[in-house]
């Protein structure tokens, strides 16, 4: 049986006991970056690759595109 837990790390010394946890396989650490992280990055990664379009520009180009599949 596999639970995902959150965990605040309070003391520093936690983190040690957390590897050593892991060490003997009892349990799996995961570093990931908190949401705001992932979103300034998918932000930076994204920006500008898209040019500024109207909405008949865009809703013509939907259109055509589905009808290349009728």
């Amino acid at each position: 049986m596999v639970r995902t837990l959150t965990v605040d790390i309070i003391n520093d010394k936690a983190i040690q006991l957390l590897y050593d946890l892991e060490g003997l396989q009892l349990i799996r650490i995961h570093n990931k970056k908190s949401q705001t992280e992932n979103r300034a990055d998918f932000v930076k990664k994204y920006k500008g690759s898209m040019t500024k379009q109207s909405i008949q520009d865009i809703d013509q180009q939907i259109n055509e595109m589905r009808n290349e599949w009728e």
